[in-house]
């Protein structure tokens, strides 16, 4: 009974498809699927931090306006070096409740459903579009999806874009409709290095940087006691911006003054903010920082801010057609927000609302011995298949 969806799994799951990877012969495959059910598709071929990459738009039915878009990724996050794998990532494994393998949750087993659905879906029978959009690098901030969403208008020729978008991101069938904006970008220090013995010779920048975790850390703290009663319901875990302090690395050793040091910073903002208010906020506190050593203030460092990268937020109204059919198919009666970023935030710009629901569990995201527990995989298939039936096929 599930023969081809598990074939299509453990094809998926065998592609090496890490973001510093190509994706381009998993779309290749995927496109040959979906041709094989009387799909029209495209290639878009991209450069993404260096790697010749493809996004894949695939569609079918009327060139009339509403139907649907159902996108995903194909991208995973690394698997080599993450301690606590017992299993081969790559290796599509059946055993027990679960199916393993890197990017079972997120979100290849969300791409074999749809492969499976199709498999069965009668094309000239659709009265509304139906557009598969699978993208690349969505895991190193969703460049695939920056590049595809302008360009839906001229891939789809006569085809009239849909307006409403379900991204089957990890989500245990729960209903998402917004999630934060993600911000990323790097703080450097630059001392004058010297004998750990005469520190007043030089700066340490350690030292400095300590000062610039601090006044950073000051804005999440501000944050923090003022949540925003609007999205207290949507994100009650943390209703107001959150900042990470993702890696740091400086010094040589321990006798020299640290002459360099290096911050990754990200933060996400609700979905009614500037993206990159924070970022000024944090420049200008930087700018007004002391940039002496405590061993001596006859010497500065300098701090020099790098490049954002950003992703936008989501906010979907709540209310649409594809919100009521998932609400009936989940048993879900609200939507809330994700903890993560979407390519639905790429969507927004070319007047895309978005909506995310997937099989897999959020906890199985990034893990070793990833996997998607076998019940919500195997009933992924007629969900998909069902809301294919309502959206694009009922009147």
């Amino acid at each position: 009974m599930y023969d081809y969806l598990y074939e299509a799994a453990k094809r998926l799951i065998g592609f090496d498809t890490v973001s510093s990877n190509s994706a381009v012969p998993a779309m290749e495959y995927l496109a040959k699927e979906l041709a094989s059910r009387g799909f029209k598709t495209a290639l878009q071929p991209v450069e993404l931090l260096g790697v010749s990459q493809a996004n894949l738009v695939a569609w079918a039915g009327p060139p009339r306006s509403d139907g649907l878009i159902v996108s995903a990724h194909v991208d995973t996050v690394p698997y080599a070096g993450q301690p606590g794998w017992e299993r081969e990532p790559l290796k599509f494994e059946a055993a027990g409740d679960r199916i393993y393998g890197r990017g079972a949750s997120d979100m290849k087993g969300f791409i074999a459903n749809c492969l499976d659905a199709v498999r069965t879906l009668d094309t000239s029978k659709l009265k509304r579009p139906l557009v598969f959009v699978f993208t690349a690098s969505e895991e190193v901030g969703c460049l695939g999806a920056h590049e595809v969403a302008p360009a839906l208008r001229q891939i789809l020729g006569e085809c009239p874009v849909p307006k409403l978008a379900w991204i089957g991101e990890p989500s245990s069938y729960e209903v998402y409709r917004a999630h934060k904006s993600i911000v990323s970008f790097g703080v450097t220090v630059r001392g004058i290095g010297g004998h750990s013995g005469a520190p007043a010779r030089g700066v340490n920048a350690i030292a400095v940087m300590g000062r610039v975790i601090e006044a950073i850390g000051r804005l999440q703290e501000a944050r923090r006691i003022s949540p925003d009663p609007e999205f207290q319901s949507i994100f009650p875990d943390a209703p107001t911006d959150v900042v990470n302090f993702g890696t740091v690395k400086g010094g040589l050793a321990l006798n020299m003054i640290a002459e360099e040091c290096a911050l990754r910073v990200s933060y996400r903002t609700l979905p009614n903010a500037d993206p990159l208010q924070l970022y000024r906020e944090v420049e200008q506190r930087i700018a007004e920082l002391d940039t002496t050593d405590y061993a001596s203030h006859e010497h500065r460092a300098t701090v020099e801010l790098g490049r954002t990268m950003v992703v936008p937020p989501l906010n979907s109204p709540p209310g649409t057609p594809l919100e009521r059919v998932l609400f009936d198919l989940t048993g879900a009666k609200t939507s809330g927000g994700a903890l993560y970023g979407t390519d639905g935030g790429w969507f927004t710009s070319s007047g895309i609302v978005s909506l995310i629901c997937g099989p897999g569990d959020l906890d199985q995201a990034h893990q070793p011995n990833e996997y998607i527990r076998r019940e919500p995989f195997e009933r992924g298939t007629a969900m998909v298949h069902k809301v294919i039936e309502r959206m694009c096929n009922s009147e």
